[in-house]
């Protein structure tokens, strides 16, 4: 029965409690809030205590949830996780970037089938080594879809640093990726 809920029957069903509705709410979102936690923090046994975290916070909030369709249960509980991870980052006192605006990038953009053929757990690797800062302004744009603006809120940085430290990223993972084309012979 759990398994045909739609979102908002099951966050109801979880705001009562129910065990079950809960177990399900975990098999449905647990795998992609570990992928998400681990974008931001780098770290598997981190991502893993963050995501429950977020579940624990989330179950917690249930009956402030609004459902505005399809995904928007998913989207709430993300938006939760991403929240919980810039704290935790913030709290580890992240090592700030220089935020050097006018750095230029000299390193040729690779072609989209060269970044096809790389692995994805490569690229997510190389994502996870970046900086903290580096990490979450390239998570937050790249990937989420905020804006300099709204990251900059987010992270108590300005616009310009934002556009500047993403900047900086994108020219880490260039260089990651042209290392790897170079060692294979590309």
């Amino acid at each position: 029965m759990y398994k045909q809920l739609d979102e908002q029957a099951l966050a109801r069903y979880c705001s009562q409690k129910d065990r079950m509705a809960v177990d399900e709410l975990y098999r449905r979102y647990a795998v992609r809030l570990n992928t998400l936690c681990k974008r931001y923090l780098g770290d598997e046994d981190d991502a893993k205590d963050l995501m429950l975290e977020t579940l624990i916070q989330a179950l917690g909030k249930m009956d402030t949830f609004k459902y505005a369709g399809e995904g928007s249960l998913y989207a709430w509980i993300s938006r939760i996780a991403i929240n919980k991870a810039l704290n935790q980052l913030k709290r580890h006192r992240w090592r700030m970037v220089p935020l050097d605006f006018r750095a230029q990038d000299s390193i040729p953009e690779p072609t989209e089938e060269e970044v096809a053929e790389i692995p994805k757990e490569k690229l997510r690797k190389w994502i996870a080594e970046l900086s903290d800062m580096r990490r979450a302004v390239f998570n937050l744009y790249c990937i989420d879809g905020y804006s300099h603006q709204e990251i900059g809120r987010m992270l108590g940085i300005s616009e310009r640093g934002s556009t500047s430290t993403l900047a900086k990223a994108r020219k880490e993972l260039k260089e990651m990726i042209q290392q790897y084309l170079k060692e294979q012979d590309r």
